[in-house]
């Protein structure tokens, strides 16, 4: 090989090194930011708040990100990321129908009750700080929240044609009322600590599915009894 193919070469496996590393890097920085912006809100994820936090330089972290909403639009991502590696793709190894539903509903309660982020449910103080605040970073929220229902009266309408659910659900009413249980939880584990508005949530979610349940689904909504413990003769 000549020299200048052999420098060539040299300059784009360092280029291909510097691109990894900056990959590496920022994807560090958002998974730090994810949790600031659970906590404190987006609002409060400035370039000093989340250089302080990581110790770097602000001239590093603009290198990553231009602008603070550059740096909210990129954290409301990582947080779908997570949400999607965490919730979504376990219910989706169940087989379609109301295990997939109810699976949703649980694991997305067992996600924000395990502390993934330090806030709580990250779309949930998103969608709150946004709400009437016009702009990329609310229209982002907006979509990602739009998905999560659209994911839930998906689910809601393959447990129908699974034989599942009555046919005469409203669906896009069942799934308002799905996530307001969800919702409604995240609010009382964090303004009050309520640990028990999972259980809550859980129970109601379980009744409302079990009215609409044909005699098919039901069963796949009982709660396993414990089993009995033999005493030792």
């Amino acid at each position: 090989m000549a020299k200048g193919e052999l420098r060539k070469t040299a300059k784009g496996v360092a280029a291909k090194g510097r691109k990894a590393q900056g990959e590496r890097t920022r994807k560090a920085i958002l998974e730090v930011a994810v949790h600031i912006a659970s906590a404190e809100g987006l609002e409060g994820l400035t370039i000093g708040r989340l250089a302080s936090e990581l110790s770097m330089s602000k001239s590093g972290l603009f290198a990553h990100f231009g602008s603070k909403e550059d740096l909210q639009v990129a954290t409301v991502e990582a947080a779908r990321a997570i949400f999607i590696n965490d919730v979504i793709r376990p219910a989706f190894e169940m087989a379609k129908g109301l295990l997939r539903l109810w699976k949703l509903c649980d694991i997305w309660l067992g996600h924000v009750q395990s502390g993934v982020f330090r806030g709580g449910c990250f779309f949930c103080a998103a969608a709150a700080e946004f709400d009437s605040r016009p702009g990329p970073v609310r229209d982002r929220i907006a979509e990602i929240m739009k998905e999560w229902l659209s994911t839930l009266r998906n689910a809601i309408i393959e447990a129908q044609n699974a034989g599942h659910l009555v046919k005469d659900v409203d669906v896009t009413q069942l799934a308002f009322e799905l996530n307001s249980l969800e919702l409604g939880a995240n609010w009382a584990f964090q303004l009050y600590g309520d640990i028990t508005a999972f259980a809550r949530a859980r129970d109601a979610m379980r009744e409302r599915l079990t009215r609409y349940a044909t005699a098919v689904g039901a069963p796949l909504l009982a709660v396993p009894r414990p089993k009995a413990v033999r005493a030792r003769t």
